[in-house]
């Protein structure tokens, strides 16, 4: 059965919710090390791998329905770049404002504004005056993801010039790209450096998800028809991976089988951005939030799950604050997510 939608918007909003939770756990120190930090902690880096996946399938299919590289350019530029200078700049604002009233010099929050607009979060991750003396220091460490992100739109064009080089041997070219990304975190296993575990999250390591998303929007016919199984099978050989350690590549196809599932499966539209596209807005304010309310004590004060509670609250009225006024506005009339939230979308 072929459904006429799919819900690719949904699923990137319970990935977005479930690294929000995560780091509500761990940077309210409710269960520090404990089982449930770090369950969190795996389905936290599932839905990062899976994020990746639906990027390289949704960005793969803007890149080949657009009219040039200046084009691509553009839409991804537009979609990514207004709301992450805003999250980036707020906390900037409020720890120059804290800086002056200290006398304290103003350089540091220069760099952290310097360093941070151009996606290296790992260089100034902090802000002074802000969040010191907590469990993690960091003002957003969720962005680091971004940078990948970024990386993988800017080589995007070159894979996709190469595999179309490829004609019939497309899928070879597709599976090199996955392999050659073990093969970079096999090599950094390799080379016992302090360095290696930070390295095999970059693109190279991360390559393979947003491959197999590559994959998946080749198989986007056969993904609408076949959901059931292809959910079924993906969660079934996603359990292995998890229990057994060596076994990434059986993790790479069972996320991807499950998110075929989830997108295309039989059931409601489940259409979550028709009032508003928060899930990218969700993933970036989330941990400065969380880093706010655990500073001012109210973690303490209202308990793990109240804290919660008025995270999630704060976190979704503040994505839909970021789409209404910066997000939507800076996409272009065409684009999916501004019409999908007006009910103009097609299917």
């Amino acid at each position: 059965m072929q459904t006429s939608f799919n819900r690719f918007d949904f699923v990137r909003l319970v990935f977005a919710s479930w690294v929000f939770i995560y780091h509500a756990v761990v940077l309210s120190s409710a269960q520090p090390g404990g089982w449930i930090e770090t369950g969190l902690a795996v389905m936290a880096e599932l839905s990062i791998q899976g994020f990746f996946i639906v990027s390289g399938a949704l960005v793969f299919g803007s890149y080949e329905r657009s009219r040039n590289l200046s084009d691509y350019a553009g839409k991804r530029v537009r979609r990514l770049c207004p709301a992450y200078a805003v999250v980036i700049l707020i906390p900037a604002v409020l720890a120059g404002i804290l800086t002056l009233q200290n006398e304290h010099s103003l350089l540091d929050v220069f760099r952290y504004i310097g360093a941070n607009l151009i996606f290296l979060n790992f260089l100034e991750p902090n802000l002074p005056g802000l969040f010191e003396g907590q469990r993690f220091t960091e003002v957003n460490g969720a962005l680091w993801t971004l940078k990948i992100e970024v990386m993988f739109y800017m080589v995007l064009p070159i894979i996709a010039w190469l595999l179309a080089r490829l004609g019939k041997y497309w899928w070879v070219g597709v599976a090199v790209l996955i392999m050659s990304s073990f093969a970079w975190i096999e090599l950094m296993g390799v080379f016992d450096h302090p360095l290696s575990p930070l390295l095999t999250r970059q693109l190279p390591g991360q390559m393979m998800y947003f491959a197999a998303g590559i994959a998946l929007w080749k198989l986007w016919p056969v993904a609408q028809t076949q959901a059931v199984w292809l959910g079924l099978i993906g969660g079934i050989t996603l359990i292995l991976p998890l229990s057994v350690p060596g076994l990434e590549a059986l993790r790479v196809l069972g996320l991807a089988g499950l998110i075929a599932g989830l997108a295309f499966g039989p059931g409601p539209a489940l259409n979550v951005a028709s009032y508003g596209d928060v899930s990218y807005g969700v993933y970036i304010v989330h941990f400065p939030i969380v880093q706010m309310l655990v500073s001012i004590g109210a973690f303490t004060v209202l308990g793990t799950w109240g804290g919660l509670v008025l995270s999630a609250v704060l976190v979704f009225l503040a994505s839909y604050a970021l789409w209404w006024w910066v997000e939507k506005p800076a996409l272009r009339r065409d684009s999916h997510y501004r019409t999908i939230s007006t009910g103009k979308a097609q299917s």
